[in-house]
């Protein structure tokens, strides 16, 4: 496959330079930035990502400020999810939806400070969209994309690798909470979150400058933990179920169809864009959901989306899916109408290889 060429449209990060020399093979244009896909192979990465500990580059999780008086207004305005318990401490998982209820993106929502919002975006440009709101309802704020570049530290040996930088303190923070700890001088939001569900966490790197330092002052500190660069590995993701704005949800797919119902809060379908058909949609029944499913056959990339298919009509599609060396089978995340998605239901799938069978599972891998 031919390499991305240089553009000044898709940015290099504060990371780059590590990247390249811990010799990545392969890249991805996200938020018009420069995401890794692959250092030795996706098997092997992923090999390494369950045993060990990665550094990875996801300065592409731009962060979009709201900030000014009437940000908390704009934001709550943008989800369904009740935004009252976010604190400065707290992360939330957030889905931002237009007025049919669509998603437009999937983000994690901090609040680094009272008056400011940042959503840390999935790859749309949410910018866009909150500037025409903030502007169509004259609110008070100011909607940038500051200079943070997440670092994520991923993998079963997480904590042990950023007690060695920040301190042991680390170590008591919970699940999507955050705070500031000091770093050379600077004070850099820290969540244990992370695009994996092997645990790790998310340095928030306000200001480019800090990049390198940082990258190299952990991979010091854990060479004897076999700490090396990786990035958000597909084998791993579809194993756990952690959807892919754009491939397995798209604008067409409602927070209910992505399984993602108990960020709908009944409280808020008056307040936030989009309200109504959510209201309604939650009143009649969601009509297809995301589901898991394993597929028979040898498979190659999804490159494309798959069409699922039973007595020769399509009832979902699958854009997603890979072979588990761990668990040797291959493993899909699918788009399945309501009439197919129990557990067990059997239906095929067309792909560039071939027809498969599939079989609905009952739940993710990991």
């Amino acid at each position: 496959m031919a390499g991305i060429s240089p553009s000044r449209r898709v940015r290099k990060t504060p990371f780059s330079e590590a990247v390249e020399a811990a010799g990545v093979k392969g890249y991805t244009v996200y938020n018009h930035m420069l995401l890794p896909t692959f250092f030795e192979t996706v098997e092997a990465d992923c090999h390494h990502l369950k045993r060990h500990v990665q550094l990875w580059d996801v300065s592409c999780e731009r962060q979009i400020s709201i900030k000014g008086p009437d940000a908390r207004k704009l934001v709550q305005l943008m989800t369904p999810r009740d935004l009252n318990n976010l604190s400065t401490d707290r992360c939330f998982y957030a889905p931002v939806v237009d007025q049919n209820g669509g998603m437009i993106n999937d983000p994690v929502l901090l609040r680094p400070a009272e008056d400011e919002f940042w959503f840390s975006i999935a790859d749309s440009d949410l910018s866009l969209w909150a500037s025409a709101l903030a502007s169509a309802y004259s609110f008070e704020v100011e909607v940038t994309e500051p200079d943070v570049s997440p670092l994520a530290v991923q993998g079963p040996r997480a904590d042990d690798l950023m007690a060695r930088v920040f301190g042991d303190e680390i170590r008591d923070l919970g699940f999507f909470r955050c705070r500031y700890l000091p770093f050379e001088g600077q004070n850099f939001l820290v969540a244990r979150s992370g695009w994996s569900k092997q645990g790790g966490f998310e340095i928030y790197v306000a200001g480019t400058e800090y990049g390198m330092s940082l990258w190299n002052a952990l991979e010091s500190a854990g060479k004897d933990l076999n700490v090396r660069a990786g990035c958000p590995n597909n084998i791993e993701r579809i194993e756990s179920g952690l959807l892919s704005y754009g491939s397995d949800m798209t604008r067409e797919n409602s927070p209910f169809e992505c399984g993602l119902g108990k960020y709908v809060n009944d409280s808020q379908l008056d307040n936030c864009i989009g309200g109504d058909a959510l209201a309604n949609e939650r009143d009649k029944g969601t009509q297809r959901m995301v589901r898991p499913l394993e597929l028979s056959g040898e498979i190659g990339p999804c490159t494309s989306v798959w069409p699922l298919v039973a007595g020769g009509k399509e009832v979902g599609k699958i854009a997603s899916a890979v072979f588990s060396p761990d668990f040797a089978i291959n493993v899909a995340i699918g788009m399945v109408d309501q009439s197919h998605w129990d557990a067990g239901t059997k239906i095929e799938v067309e792909t560039e290889y071939g027809v498969r069978s599939a079989t609905v599972k009952d739940k993710f891998w990991n």
